[in-house]
Parts: structure tokens; sequence; C-alpha cells
């Protein structure tokens, strides 16, 4: 059975003026890609996923978040993982993002372990550079939020 994690597309505005909050994830792996993302993180056991959603969005940014949440359904990623999301409006200064920090063993075999945030900045984008920028996989998450704009 896949993993399951969950996450928060965080959007402001409306219309063409639309935004989201993407984040690019941190460490040695992810450094050169431009690779960005919705704040996520694996569901707990006996964790409700909405709570998991918001729990990892704390976690990633530093920020907490709270108001209507529309459930975005959920996609799977290369891995396997299954993504569950849910968007909500708000806003936040993406410079500010403060991201907890996981451990790593790099250079891989050296032995030695060093720490990295999770998340190494957010940035918000408009609808069509969001889609240029976010991985493929998470792609109908944004195509979801507007169809439920929209409604």
């Amino acid at each position: 059975m896949p993993k399951t994690s969950a996450g928060i597309l965080l959007f402001r505005g409306s219309g063409r003026a639309l935004e989201v909050l993407l984040v690019h994830p941190g460490g040695p792996f992810w450094g050169k890609k431009d690779l960005w993302g919705i704040p996520k993180g694996l569901i707990h056991s006996g964790e409700e996923p909405l709570d998991a959603a918001r729990r990892e969005f704390e976690e990633e940014t530093g920020f907490a978040v709270d108001g209507k949440f529309l459930p975005l359904g959920e996609v799977q990623q290369k891995s396997g993982k299954i993504v569950r999301a849910w968007a909500v409006r708000g806003d936040l200064d993406a410079d500010q993002i403060r991201s907890n920090e996981f451990e790593v063993e790099w250079p891989p075999g050296s032995g030695r372990t060093k720490r990295y945030p999770e998340i190494d900045r957010g940035a918000w984008y408009g609808i069509d550079e969001a889609t240029r920028r976010i991985r493929s996989e998470q792609r109908p998450l944004l195509d979801a939020l507007v169809a439920t704009l929209r409604k």
C-alpha cells in the first residue's frame, strides 16, 4: 500500500490575480533543481488527513492556517506516494518561511550527518507560472483549485 501524504495549497486573490504559494524542498538532493510543490507530509497513524495537512503546513512554513478548507482530491507522485490536498485562502510573507529540519548523511557514505530545512524557500506564483513550476504530478491540484473557485 502506498504511503499517503496530506498538504495545503494556500491561495490569495481571484480571477487573473489568483496566486498560490509553492515551496521548494531543501537539502542537497533538491538544491539545484527548480522543482516546487505544495507543503505536505506523511499522515501519522490515527491522524485525520486534514489535521495532518495543517500540521505539515505549519512545520514546513512556520505559519498556521485556518479558514474554509476546500478539498482538491488526491494525486499520485512518481514514487507511488499519494498526496491528498486541500486549498485555503490566506496570505503570508514567503520570505519569512521557516521550516523544520531533517538530518541526512552527506555526502553519502561519508559517515557525517548534516541538517537541512525541509523547505528552503517559498514563493507566490500566478496560476500560469505555478503550472510551469509545480511538480507535474501535482498540476491537477491547481486545476482543481481553479475549478472549485469557479463554482
